[in-house]
């Protein structure tokens, strides 16, 4: 397995093409040996031009199923998904056959060796599932369900899905979750990770914000200005997604 030396995680992009954009332009990433994008790529108001770009990024890009990309597959598919918000049926009925079969051909998870890290595995919700929801408050025995299958000798895993970045030890392995480029909780802003050297920084990419809502509103998505309004400028806090995802992580059971 090749060793990659700089790695540039990314999760949660949802279809914001400028977002992408403006992490990509980022002189680290540029840079990096691998871009991993862990999940939840396209579902959003840009789904093919975000695609595009990642096929376009080649060999170096690693792309993670995240549950929304499994949910657009199966609507195209015909399948039933228990999703009641319209903008899912809509970004599946504008792909092309070209990016559902990437979304289609997309692994979960996969496991990456990066230099001081060793074998790092990335995935969306959890190792186990890419719809878990695991939080930074979650608690010790939901963490250990969820890991419980991951070898011993992976001491990283990096995951997504809940939109707000945080690193953190669980039991001695190393827990990253880049946040979101498309749609962050807590601050405006397209969110992602560095791993590099044995190290983790969470990083924050700033771009024009007022030029994506309109981007988004010209895309015909549903609701268009209201949802860019809401996601793209960071007004759900942090606190108010951790109350809002606390009972999906099992600390009820």
């Amino acid at each position: 397995m090749t060793v990659a030396s700089r790695v540039a995680v990314l999760a949660d992009v949802h279809g914001v093409l400028p977002a992408l954009d403006a992490v990509l332009a980022e002189p680290d990433v540029q840079g990096a040996d691998r871009i991993v994008v862990c999940g939840d790529s396209a579902s959003g108001p840009q789904p093919r031009e975000v695609l595009d770009r990642l096929a376009g990024l080649g060999d170096r890009a690693v792309l993670v199923r995240g549950n929304a990309d499994r949910e657009l597959v199966d609507l195209v598919d015909g399948r039933p998904v228990d999703v009641p918000d319209p903008i899912v049926p809509w970004a599946a009925g504008v792909l092309e056959p070209r990016h559902v079969a990437l979304l289609r051909s997309l692994p979960h998870p996969v496991v990456l060796e990066v230099a001081g890290f060793g074998p790092v595995l990335l995935c969306h919700g959890s190792p186990r599932a890419d719809d878990e929801v695991l939080l930074v408050d979650t608690r010790p025995a939901r963490w250990a369900e969820a890991f419980a299958d991951v070898p011993e000798a992976v001491r990283t895993v990096v995951g997504g899905h809940t939109h707000m970045p945080f690193v953190r030890l669980v039991d001695g392995r190393l827990v990253v979750v880049p946040g979101s480029v498309g749609m962050p909780y807590g601050r405006a802003g397209a969110h992602w990770a560095l791993l590099e050297d044995g190290r983790v920084t969470l990083r924050r990419t700033e771009y024009d914000v007022a030029a994506a809502i309109d981007g988004v509103v010209a895309s015909g998505y549903p609701d268009a200005r209201a949802w860019a309004e809401t996601y793209l400028t960071g007004t759900i806090s942090d606190l108010e997604a951790l109350a809002a995802f606390a009972s999906r992580d099992g600390r009820d059971g």
